[in-house]
């Protein structure tokens, strides 16, 4: 068990992996793995990482203010893309069904510090693994380790709400039957 906050359901060669968003940090770092398998194929799993980017898919009354994340698909969201608002980042790479990456937004990371994301899924025969990195500027003041042990402490409660919640709506929808076209909508 991982009592620093900074891990989540991933495994040790899932932790020391190298993800599209170490490649986006220049200051020295920590990293933050969170990671959940789930019965469903990389093509849905992905549609469903696309809908990041109008809900948090968290605890609902603490990161939308109230407001519920939609629990099917949009129709017609667009696909991700690169300078897309991505919940708190903005999107830098994208590769289709398998990753989403991020970072910080200027303003933000000299409040906060350099941030960069990726949410990367990986195929495990009909299913998939979903696994989400979190790159945090590492600061040496001890007001800063702290407050960098309690932001992965909530971010571990918020991501796991998160990675369950799309794990479950993604398993919903293939159980359903449901299947992705050319174009990324469900038929």
């Amino acid at each position: 068990m991982d009592f620093t906050g900074r891990v989540w359901g991933a495994t040790a060669a899932e932790q020391a992996a190298q993800l599209p968003c170490d490649a986006h940090m220049s200051v020295p770092y920590e990293t933050w793995t969170r990671a959940v398998d789930v019965n469903a194929p990389c093509g849905l799993v992905f549609r469903w990482l696309g809908q990041l980017t109008v809900a948090p898919y968290s605890y609902d009354w603490i990161d939308f203010r109230g407001r519920r994340s939609p629990d099917r698909l949009t129709p017609g969201l667009p696909p991700p893309a690169a300078g897309q608002a991505f919940m708190v980042f903005e999107t830098t790479d994208v590769e289709k069904d398998s990753h989403i990456t991020g970072v910080l937004p200027e303003e933000a990371a000299a409040r906060h510090g350099r941030m960069a994301v990726s949410y990367v899924v990986s195929p495990r025969g009909e299913a998939c693994r979903l696994v989400v990195r979190i790159d945090v500027e590492s600061r040496t003041a001890l007001r800063h380790r702290a407050r960098g042990r309690l932001l992965a402490w909530g971010d571990l409660v918020m991501m796991r709400k998160q990675l369950l919640t799309l794990k479950a709506f993604a398993e919903r929808d293939a159980e359903d039957g449901k299947e992705q076209d050319s174009a990324g909508e469900l038929r």
